[in-house]
């Protein structure tokens, strides 16, 4: 008999499957990545509000919406999961709710393009951290992985357009970025865990 390929046992896959003693059990992993799935999404929503509130009479501000109004679903999509799961939320909604409008206002008080530098940021830090969110888990978990991937694709197109709308020629852009993504990276362990 021969031996299933890599893309076959892929398949079979549970989530947890393989873990050592002290891993996090299957339930902590899907409750983490629920829990800081819909704290970075609340965070994304601030961000575009705040970006909104300084550029809303500018050329950028159509484009802002529309990844507002899809960044809107994915927060609602991960409000539903933390209910029917019954997943507790992370206790620092409130600072996210202050930093990310502080974030998307600050940007975008830089110019348009620090703004869309700002989104290239974190989209590049979302598109990681939903991989290997994808990475984790099962077939078992199959709907959480499709919702995961549709919103990774939506996260990838709003780091493209932010690129096709000048993010890189934003002042700082290098300091700037690294700077974002240090943030939005320490928001994704604290949020899992608080």
């Amino acid at each position: 008999m021969s031996k299933p390929s890599n893309q076959q046992s892929e398949t079979r896959k549970v989530t947890g499957e393989g873990r050592l003693p002290g891993d996090p059990r299957k339930e902590d992993i899907v409750e983490r990545i629920i829990r800081v799935d819909h704290a970075g999404e609340f965070g994304a929503v601030r961000i575009y509000e705040g970006q909104l509130a300084v550029l809303k009479n500018t050329d950028e501000a159509d484009t802002i919406r529309h990844m507002k109004e899809q960044e809107e679903v994915h927060r609602a999509r991960f409000e539903e999961l933390i209910a029917d799961r019954r997943v507790r939320p992370t206790a620092l909604s409130p600072l996210w709710n202050m930093a990310g409008f502080a974030l998307g206002a600050g940007t975008a008080l830089l110019g348009k393009e620090a703004a869309m530098a700002c989104t290239e940021a974190v989209e590049e830090v979302i598109d990681e951290h939903y991989q290997s969110q994808l990475d984790q888990l099962g077939e078992d978990e199959a709907e959480l992985k499709e919702i995961i991937q549709k919103f990774r694709d939506e996260e990838i197109e709003h780091r493209d357009i932010a690129r096709e709308r000048g993010a890189a020629e934003a002042p700082g852009y290098e300091v700037l970025t690294s700077a974002v993504k240090a943030g939005s990276k320490l928001a994704i362990w604290l949020s899992s865990r608080v």
